[in-house]
């Protein structure tokens, strides 16, 4: 007899296959809404507009780029990767949830603003890759949750998918908030 959590033949490879349809899923579904939304560039955010509303989704972003580096510092604290650290106290674990949390809650008024004010445009590379890498972000983001929730999982998804959310924000913040504060150009890596 099978245990009620656990279905016959159901294996971490089912279940990571089943969190990778549901995190594209997110994803493609965040797309096509951008696609066919019509934009309203007029829009705004927190009673912002136009080059107001960049400006402060650019310190937005800049918040969340903090936000996401300090997730790393606190993640690498728990998978005791710091050098000359200590064992991470267990308030570091609560700490990794509440930022990680405040980051995702942050988030959303600056998508928000994004999909409803410009939609999903690939009309530059850098527009392309901004647009695709936030409709990835949210994906991410829900196989992140879920992969902590899952059991029986080899012990490198997890942290990959963190690398994961924080890599895509640092992309994120490159190819807007950067791009505004240099000016409306990015600068060359």
């Amino acid at each position: 007899m099978t245990s009620p959590n656990k279905l016959p033949g159901s294996g971490a490879g089912t279940r990571l296959a089943g969190i990778g349809v549901l995190a594209a899923g997110v994803t493609v579904a965040l797309y096509v809404a951008g696609r066919i939304h019509t934009a309203n560039p007029a829009f705004g955010l927190f009673g912002r507009q136009y080059a107001a509303a960049i400006s402060l989704k650019a310190l937005l972003a800049s918040v969340l780029l903090g936000l996401a580096a300090l997730q790393v510092v606190l993640a690498l604290w728990m998978y005791r990767k710091l050098p000359l650290a200590p064992s991470a106290p267990r308030p570091v674990r609560l700490m990794h949830r509440v930022t990680g949390f405040g980051l995702f809650l942050l988030s959303l008024p600056v998508a928000v603003h994004c999909l409803i004010a410009y939609g999903v445009q690939l009309t530059s590379a850098r527009v392309a890759v901004h647009c695709l890498a936030g409709c990835f972000f949210y994906g991410a983001f829900v196989a992140k949750v879920l992969l902590v929730r899952a059991r029986r999982l080899p012990g490198w998804i997890l942290p990959a998918a963190g690398g994961t959310l924080a890599a895509v924000v640092a992309v994120l913040w490159y190819s807007s908030a950067l791009w505004f504060y240099n000016h409306y150009q990015l600068p060359h890596l």
